[in-house]
């Protein structure tokens, strides 16, 4: 089945999501828009959070949602946030790329607050309100890196990997009360972040930047192109439904064969 078929065919019908509010993480751009895009087509209203506030008003305004400026960074902030949403969507990222002896401190802890301890924040603030409602979907964008290693990655994969155990933590505090948490694993996709790594993926691996997709981020890859935003937001569509309803705990992996 086509992503277009899974958005609006047998699968999905059309304003499956109404009703429902929506809050994705870094929705300015890439990942995150498809996100807001196809969960703007079930029907829900998008809330688009980003750094970014005019590309995040324009995602919102094409898609009939509101946007959110925040700096996740502001951890204290987000400590006072209360959150009254349906579907919490934690798709911000970040990414450095060196050997752990040149890895910069400042810049691990900057990948390990925007990825793991801001999704803790943010599920923290939006749980009363689910629990209350007895309803509620977190979709935590992990990685392939959430359950694999690769080298040069060191805070990634370990902000991907501590994002898959708090995932399942949530998914069995929430499971009687309604709420399901899942993640979801792509392998590359092409968006900003990835097309932004590969001057530092050809540093670090010792090669011309022209050999990276081949030889590092297509090596292990069964299907030898990159994923497309669009699929791995109809996967998120699929789990914000509530024919995803017994679905929790899982990590879904769209990675081209690349674990395999």
């Amino acid at each position: 089945m086509t992503v277009n078929g899974l958005l609006s065919g047998s699968l999905l019908g059309p304003g499956s999501l109404a009703g429902r509010r929506a809050l994705i993480t870094g929705g300015a751009g890439g990942l995150g828009a498809a996100c807001a895009r196809a969960l703007a087509a079930q029907g829900a209203h998008v809330i688009v959070a980003d750094r970014d506030g005019a590309a995040a008003a324009a995602i919102a305004a094409e898609v009939g949602g509101e946007s959110w400026e925040v700096d996740l960074l502001n951890t204290a902030a987000l400590e006072l946030l209360t959150l009254e949403v349906d579907i919490l969507v934690n798709n911000a990222g970040i990414q450095t790329i060196a050997p752990i002896e040149d890895f910069d401190p400042a810049a691990f802890r900057r990948i390990t607050t925007i990825m793991l301890e801001v999704p803790f924040l943010l599920i923290r603030a939006a749980l009363p309100h689910m629990y209350q409602q007895g309803h509620g979907r977190i979709i935590n964008m992990s990685s392939i890196h959430g359950l694999r290693a690769s080298a040069f990655k060191s805070a990634y994969v370990a902000a991907k990997h501590g994002l898959e155990g708090l995932s399942k933590v949530t998914a069995r505090e929430g499971g009687v009360r309604g709420v399901t948490s899942n993640c979801v694993n792509p392998g590359y996709v092409r968006t900003p972040l990835v097309e932004g790594q590969i001057a530092d993926q050809a540093a670090s691996h010792g090669i011309p930047e022209d050999q990276v997709l081949g030889e590092v981020m297509l090596a292990k890859n069964a299907i030898k192109r990159l994923i497309e935003p669009e699929e791995i937001a109809g996967l998120v569509a699929w789990l914000a439904s509530d024919q995803a309803a017994m679905v929790t705990g899982a990590s879904y992996v769209m990675d081209g064969g690349w674990a395999a």
